[in-house]
């Protein structure tokens, strides 16, 4: 018989591990990403609450997501009264992850748990962020970085625009990129795939990082690049069905009423100046240009190609919220990139790249000073004025499940309990209540604007306060 070899144990060394600068304490700065977090969803919801206790609404588009979620809530169609009577949501835009957001509304059925939660959403996303930061630049580079994506404009706004779904698409993207950094490409897909729930076009965000997730993995993990290849196909195959077939099918009108902002636009040059200080916005006192360095800055240009070539000139500029699904992606370009611009031949590049951290927090920083969240340094966001409560009591005159025909400022305290059409819009609906914001005298004769509407009907001032005026229908009045 052969002789068997003696297998000697081979003593375990361990191997040290260096850690980057400022990550001495690895334990604690587990925690840090969940701190910044938890501040910033402080701050979001003392802004966001805050607009709402002001009567302050930018739109309407917080009465109408109520709607919605309430219709969720209760087990129905997601209807909303506001886009038209009986008008199903699906086939507005394709969001059905709100949905999520129905057993919370049925615990707290106000306007206030949809903007609760969007403060929440958003903050979660700082913590891939900052996470991801953390790894590849170190604990103080991490923070710098979380930091100033948590101040960033694009989130500040959003955060100030009451209530979208696209706070749902924030934190996926983010944990999405965040484990394509981490090299867990597969991980990173499966976060990107419930964008597709969200909104109609971020299919196109999903083959995006698809895409990236191929060409990051071609070499490390070659078995993942026909995977990634077939998620990028289903996200365009998605958007595609999507919008040919899906929100056709729940729309009256049996189309997407969304094509004719493109189909009507002028020439991709109009608005050029606005358009490319978006882009300005977007990459310099957010990544001092670095963020082209990363191959994740592709990422953006599904979303910037749609808002560029639309002639809706809404969508160009910064205002509102479409610039939130942004920031994700390109505070982890930078994040991306800044390793490689460190290890650079050039001194100066390398002073740049060691420096950029704590400059685009200290941008953010100052920043700040002109955005949404610089009203927390203001006693004015911490107190409901008398006024508004004054209107809160008309309005509240307004029974239960009533119909009320409304404008911007009433809707949102009419939702959760009233069905509510948009002033001009109720499409044979003759409702009960005419609830008007009417500051500035806009109205001069509110009787004699609805008759106007309602030529068959007549209406009775049944009080007006603050600005605000409530018109009761005489038949629903003597009932």
């Amino acid at each position: 018989m052969p002789a068997r070899s003696l297998q000697v144990p081979r003593p375990h060394i361990p191997v040290p591990v260096t850690l980057p600068p400022g990550d001495r304490h690895p334990v604690r700065a587990r925690g840090d990403h969940w701190l910044l977090a938890g501040a910033l969803f402080a701050a979001y919801t003392v802004v966001s609450v805050g607009r709402y206790r002001h009567m302050a609404s930018l739109s309407w588009d917080l009465g109408i997501f109520e709607q919605v979620v309430r219709a969720y809530a209760q087990l129905r169609a997601p209807v909303s009264d506001l886009k038209g009577p009986g008008f199903l949501i699906l086939g507005d835009h394709f969001s059905p992850v709100t949905a999520l957001l129905g057993p919370l509304y049925r615990l707290f059925p106000s306007p206030v748990t949809l903007l609760v939660a969007q403060a929440a959403l958003f903050a979660l996303s700082a913590v891939p962020v900052t996470r991801a930061a953390a790894r590849l630049l170190g604990r103080r580079g991490g923070l710098a970085l979380g930091l100033a994506y948590g101040l960033s404009w694009g989130i500040q706004r959003a955060v100030d625009f009451d209530f979208h779904e696209i706070c749902f698409a924030v934190p996926l993207i983010a944990f999405s990129l965040e484990a394509l950094l981490a090299q867990r490409p597969r991980a990173a897909l499966w976060w990107a795939l419930p964008l597709v729930l969200v909104k109609e076009d971020l299919g196109l965000t999903l083959a995006a990082i698809a895409l990236v997730a191929a060409w990051r993995a071609r070499g490390s993990s070659a078995r993942t690049v026909p995977y990634a290849l077939g998620v990028a196909v289903f996200g365009v195959a998605a958007t595609v069905l999507v919008l040919t077939v899906v929100v056709p099918s729940f729309n009256t009108a049996g189309g997407y009423d969304y094509w004719t902002k493109v189909s009507e636009a002028g020439s991709p040059f109009d608005g050029v100046d606005t358009k490319l200080r978006t882009l300005a916005w977007l990459l310099v006192p957010t990544t001092g240009l670095l963020a082209l360095r990363s191959p994740l800055v592709l990422v953006a240009l599904p979303t910037l190609v749609w808002r560029f070539l639309s002639g809706d000139e809404h969508y160009w500029g910064t205002d509102w919220h479409y610039s939130a699904v942004l920031m994700p992606v390109v505070f982890l370009a930078l994040a991306d990139a800044l390793p490689a611009v460190r290890r650079s031949t050039r001194a100066w590049l390398r002073s740049y790249a060691v420096h950029l951290p704590a400059a685009v927090a200290a941008a953010a920083l100052a920043l700040t000073t002109s955005l949404p969240l610089a009203q927390l340094t203001e006693a004015e966001v911490y107190r409901k004025p008398a006024a508004v409560s004054g209107v809160e009591r008309l309005l509240a005159r307004i029974p239960d499940d009533a119909t009320v025909e409304a404008n911007i400022g009433p809707i949102s305290r009419l939702t959760s309990r009233c069905r509510v059409f948009w002033l001009g819009d109720t499409q044979g609906v003759t409702p009960e209540y005419i609830a008007l914001e009417n500051i500035g005298d806009k109205y001069r004769d509110p009787v004699g604007y609805a008759r106007r509407l309602h030529p068959f009907a007549e209406y009775e001032v049944a009080g007006e306060t603050g600005g605000y005026v409530v018109l009761q229908r005489r038949t629903a009045a003597r009932s």
